[in-house]
């Protein structure tokens, strides 16, 4: 599983000093974001010259608040490898207790912004983290 720490910031609430929904999208696409560089080795601002990842989908269930100062843990589990796409299960924890929890599908899109398959060792290495999850 790859991990990602995220304190609930400011910018991040709405005036009742919760997280405001969107902004939880923000915080799982800088999830994505620094999964790609750390865990894959492959940076958005490497391949995004050429090619793209967007989201396909995303389902999400809200569990509880997150409030200002909230320390989260952010945790991404790959779940399916296709061809030109994959999916992710995050979580997102505060201590023990589980503040959200989505499942999504990228897609590997070409410079035309049609779906091209996800290069080979890339998707090597997203079935070595598979096998690291279990």
């Amino acid at each position: 599983m790859y991990e990602m720490p995220q304190k609930v910031l400011f910018k991040h609430c709405d005036p009742a000093g919760i997280v405001f929904f969107p902004r939880y999208f923000e915080m799982m696409n800088d999830c994505v974001e620094a999964f790609f560089d750390e865990a894959l080795g492959w940076p958005f601002e490497s391949f995004h010259q050429v090619a793209g990842i967007p989201t396909a989908s995303i389902a999400t269930k809200f569990m509880a608040p997150s409030r200002h100062g909230d320390r989260l843990m952010l945790g991404l589990h790959i779940t399916r490898i296709g061809g030109a796409s994959f999916d992710y299960l995050m979580t997102a924890r505060c201590g023990d207790e589980l503040r959200f929890q989505t499942n999504a599908t990228l897609v590997h899109v070409d410079n035309t912004g049609k779906p091209s398959a996800v290069p080979e060792s890339i998707k090597q290495r997203l079935r070595n983290h598979m096998k690291e999850q279990t």
